[in-house]
């Protein structure tokens, strides 16, 4: 397998974008990505999108994508893995360039969720239908679940939760693509409606329209065009129950230990290596049992980590989700996972900004689908 690097990425504002279609929102990204990059050509097109057919209408999205793009007769794939399509997307790009079947790759991600569809009903298609959206649970309760089982087991509590929201809105007030630009107080969330005991409304990710692309290519590629050198180090995969009742603990993910420790594997380093963390924070718990799950933290301590600045941008010991995260950020679920890499890139050159981590060398993007059925898992390095 060829090294692989990222080399350009563009992304749009994250929001409700009323007057762009789902084909602005992409083109507009992807030719960012192009730009940024500076290449003149791509040799092959991802679409990572969930439910295009029922957001929009639209399905054939990697034919649509490569015409409006004006990239034809490229060959163009959409990849569907839930709210884990963007970063399913980009690993389909890292091993079409790895395999050296491709030398330059564009990875997108893009959703329009906000044109009128029922979006709760078009979501939770990526949860059992027959056992779980049959009987009316939709993904915050499924999340509520989780949340309720981890304070139970643990100790974890409402304020601990809270602040996870906190410190996403702080890192997302400072993000100029992020859909909601303001910071949020402890009391905010701790009073916000409640949606799913014991989840509040700001314990949620919002509805989001927004697209996002990075361009992958080969070692010579990287240094014939002169660019900063960041290497993908590892890709991994993995999957668990689409049911959450079938899973002997509710308090972890099995998808994303097991991808974490691939990736690990794969990138020769430990928790402890990683310098900045962007994690799938569909709502407040999701981020810390993810925290635990990829090994920043022990069992049940995910909590006390928020709680304790552990987790912040500013003196934290592992950033979590600089970028704001889907909290703060955004969450059309197509883009999610490559807004991911594109935060990590950016740490990773430096571009960053305000929210830039100091002396980032090595940073990671953990994307999931679902309540984790999927969970793919990337890791970059300055070379």
């Amino acid at each position: 397998m060829r090294d692989v690097f990222v080399i350009g990425a563009g992304m749009t504002k994250f929001g409700e974008l009323w007057e762009k279609s789902i084909k602005d929102i992409f083109v507009e990204a992807g030719l960012k990505a192009i730009e940024d990059a500076g290449v003149g050509y791509i040799d092959s097109l991802y679409v990572g999108a969930m439910s295009s057919g029922l957001f929009v209408g639209q399905e054939h999205l990697g034919a649509v994508m490569a015409d409006y793009l004006g990239v034809n007769p490229v060959p163009a794939t959409r990849v569907e893995s839930a709210c884990a399509s963007g970063g399913v997307s980009f690993r389909q790009a890292y091993l079409e360039v790895a395999s050296g079947a491709s030398d330059i790759v564009l990875a997108g991600g893009v959703e329009k969720m906000t044109d009128g569809a029922d979006v709760t009903d078009a979501l939770a298609t990526a949860a059992d239908q027959e056992y779980e959206v049959y009987h009316g649970v939709t993904f915050p309760g499924l999340y509520a679940m989780i949340a309720k089982a981890h304070m139970h087991q643990y100790g974890t509590t409402r304020q601990q939760l809270a602040a996870v929201a906190v410190k996403n809105h702080r890192n997302g007030a400072k993000n100029p693509n992020a859909q909601f630009r303001f910071e949020v107080t402890l009391e905010q969330v701790l009073n916000s409606t409640r949606v799913a005991d014991p989840l509040g409304l700001l314990d949620c990710s919002p509805v989001s329209d927004g697209g996002a692309a990075v361009i992958l290519v080969s070692a010579e590629v990287a240094r014939n065009l002169k660019k900063p050198l960041i290497r993908v180090i590892a890709s991994s995969q993995a999957s668990d129950t689409i049911a959450l009742h079938s899973r002997p603990s509710f308090t972890t993910i099995g998808s994303v230990v097991k991808a974490a420790e691939k990736a690990y594997k794969m990138a020769g380093i430990k928790p402890t290596d990683v310098n900045l963390c962007e994690v799938h924070d569909c709502f407040t718990i999701a981020e810390i049992v993810v925290s635990e799950d990829l090994g920043f933290f022990e069992k049940g301590k995910g909590g006390e980590a928020v709680e304790k600045g552990l987790t912040a941008l500013e003196g934290g010991k592992m950033p979590i989700n600089t970028s704001g995260g889907l909290k703060s950020k955004g969450h059309p679920v197509g883009a999610t996972g490559i807004a991911q890499i594109i935060e990590v890139y950016e740490q990773l050159s430096g571009k960053a900004g305000a929210r830039q981590v100091k002396n980032a060398r090595i940073g990671m993007a953990q994307n999931m689908g679902g309540s984790g059925a999927s969970c793919v898992i990337h890791i970059l390095e300055v070379k």
